[in-house]
């Protein structure tokens, strides 16, 4: 799986990042891209985007990015920390992201990610998550 775009955007089969239009737009050594195309149930009450539909975005390409970059032996991952900075909105169009791995140990990953307006380049939010690397238990 570690770069194929099909399986890689079969995982959001089923599930949150299905329901977002999650899709991954390219994959390589410690870098994914991903994107979704804003759509009425990704607004908040007020007509902005909502803040939970960023950081899923933003969690989602660097999770992806760690499951095509596990270390040797590793079967999965876990998220075990996470912070956004929310610099900007859109109401429509589409927003995708840059995910870079800024640490790839063996017990754990960093992942950078920023979100942008597809439309203009601005930036929509900064984001970090640390992964956990989760190995067959022996």
């Amino acid at each position: 799986m570690k770069f194929d775009l099909a399986k890689l955007n079969e995982l959001t089969r089923n599930n949150l990042t299905g329901l977002l239009g999650v899709r991954v737009t390219a994959a390589s050594d410690g870098e994914l891209h991903a994107e979704i195309d804003i759509l009425p149930h990704h607004l908040a009450p007020n007509g902005y985007l909502h803040a939970g539909t960023v950081v899923t975005l933003a969690d989602t390409a660097c999770g992806f990015g760690c499951i095509a970059n596990l270390p040797t032996g590793a079967q999965n991952f876990t998220t075990v920390e996470l912070k956004s900075n929310h610099l900007g909105t859109a109401r429509e169009g589409t927003i995708s992201v840059i995910a870079r791995m800024v640490h790839g140990g063996r017990v754990t990953q960093v992942w950078d990610a920023t979100v942008t307006n597809k439309a203009n380049g601005k930036a929509i939010a900064l984001f970090r998550c640390t992964q956990m690397i989760l190995y067959p238990k022996e």
